[in-house]
């Protein structure tokens, strides 16, 4: 099938390997402003007193909006196959990056 028979709004996604390959992250450090949320993905590991950001995200509000709902809806099909995720306590981290919230 050619380019010009593609049904229109399909969007051709490439991925290439070192990014299939994913980055692990166990802390989401999430700031926003009035034009934009920024989504900062960390790693830590214990005894390691110094973490760096691995990838950041930075999304529009509508967009972050639409994430949050895709984020819910495949949480819940998830559940629905495996059980409920359990959410346990974190301990405090303490980080100094002014208003945030984390995940």
């Amino acid at each position: 099938m050619s380019d010009n028979n593609q049904q229109q709004g399909q969007i051709n996604i490439e991925l290439d390997e070192k990014t299939a390959e994913g980055i692990y992250s166990n802390l989401a450090i999430i700031n926003h402003s009035a034009s934009e949320f920024v989504i900062d993905f960390v790693t830590i590991m214990p005894g390691v007193p110094k973490a760096k950001v691995k990838s950041r995200i930075v999304l529009t509000p509508q967009h972050a909006k639409r994430f949050l709902k895709a984020l819910g809806e495949n949480i819940h099909r998830y559940e629905q196959v495996n059980g409920e995720i359990k959410d346990t306590e974190q301990p405090q981290i303490p980080l100094n990056f002014g208003t945030a919230g984390q995940a």
